[in-house]
């Protein structure tokens, strides 16, 4: 399953990240970096370390899970 992942810096200059599923593909890296600084503007979300105050990266993450069949 593929996510995309947010990173944000907060007050405290810890990294913040905000997962989203089933990411639109393929990635427009600058419609990614306009929707972070919306959510940079709107102050859209907060973290234990107060309000999100810059923008660290972003990227996709696929994680592939494989059962194993016990006899």
């Amino acid at each position: 399953m593929k996510k995309i992942e947010l990173k944000f810096y907060n007050e405290d200059e810890k990294t913040v990240t905000y997962s989203l599923e089933k990411p639109v593909e393929p990635v427009d890296a600058g419609a990614v970096s306009a929707a972070m600084d919306e959510i940079l503007t709107q102050n859209a979300f907060t973290s234990s370390g107060g309000d999100l105050v810059s923008k660290k990266s972003a990227r996709i993450v696929d994680r592939t899970v494989e059962e194993i069949e016990l006899p």
